[in-house]
């Protein structure tokens, strides 16, 4: 067993037809589990499989978990996606060294940033970024977006009940009752990113001083610090943009630095 929820559990399997290592998801279903329609499939979907087909969809983008099949019986759902190997959590990955130097979470979050504009552009909300459902490749440093089932199809209002992990709840839910999609990526992205530097959630106090964009912390560098700063306003509305999110300076350090040293 790979894993277990409480809703399922994931098995680690093989395909008969190639020896493919391959990871098997047997999810029970719920009496008020959402069904959504996905266009070339006649039959309503339980949610999580639609969703992941929606993100499949188009050009292959290795930061997405691949669906390689699945099954809709009565009272179960079967997933059968890829199995990278070999890899960890992230969560176990951090945890593992306390917290990440400013380097290796920038290519992380580079490539997290990408599935998750990915996942919104293909009309799919992911809804539960975290620690725990980025899994990396501890050979390569590639990481994969998984486990779907908080998610929700992508619209334009708001949405009035959260579903999700609570310490990563934008704060505009808590004051209003509603948030949107976009905005609220950008801020578990940069609770993602607060997480992997830091090794913890951020403070009361580091969150007063992210607001008024004071916050700092030794051994980062500005352009992170900002993007922190960025990604967590409370405002929706100041918030990083999801769509110019990897137009930041902070992505851009090691190359500003570059022409910095040569224009000297």
């Amino acid at each position: 067993m790979l894993g277990e929820g409480g809703c399922g559990c994931v098995y680690e399997g093989t395909r008969c037809k190639d020896g493919l290592k391959v990871a098997v998801k047997c999810s029970k279903k719920m009496p008020a589990m959402p069904y959504i329609r996905v266009p070339g499939h006649p039959k309503r979907l339980p949610i999580e499989i639609g969703l992941m087909l929606m993100a499949n969809e188009g050009p292959s983008v290795s930061q997405i978990i691949k669906l390689l099949d699945w099954e809709d019986d009565t009272e179960h759902y079967v997933m059968v996606m890829e199995c990278p190997v070999p890899c960890v959590d992230l969560f176990s990955f951090v945890e593992h060294r306390g917290s990440l130097d400013e380097g290796m979470a920038r290519n992380i979050m580079r490539q997290v940033t990408d599935a998750a504009k990915t996942c919104c552009d293909r009309g799919v909300f992911h809804r539960d970024i975290k620690l725990e459902n980025i899994l990396v490749n501890q050979d390569t440093m590639e990481v994969k977006l998984i486990d779907f089932g908080c998610g929700a199809i992508m619209k334009k209002s708001a949405f009035k009940v959260f579903h999700g992990t609570r310490p990563y709840c934008p704060p505009e839910f808590n004051l209003k009752g509603r948030y949107h999609a976009k905005p609220t990526t950008v801020w578990t992205l940069g609770f993602l990113l607060y997480e992997m530097l830091c090794g913890e959630c951020p403070t009361s106090y580091d969150r007063h001083m992210i607001t008024v964009n004071l916050w700092t912390r030794p051994g980062l560098s500005k352009e992170c610090c900002r993007m922190i700063c960025d990604c967590l306003q409370p405002d929706p509305q100041k918030r990083l943009s999801l769509d110019t999110m990897h137009l930041h300076d902070w992505f851009k350090v090691r190359s500003l630095r570059l022409v910095k040293l040569f224009l000297v």
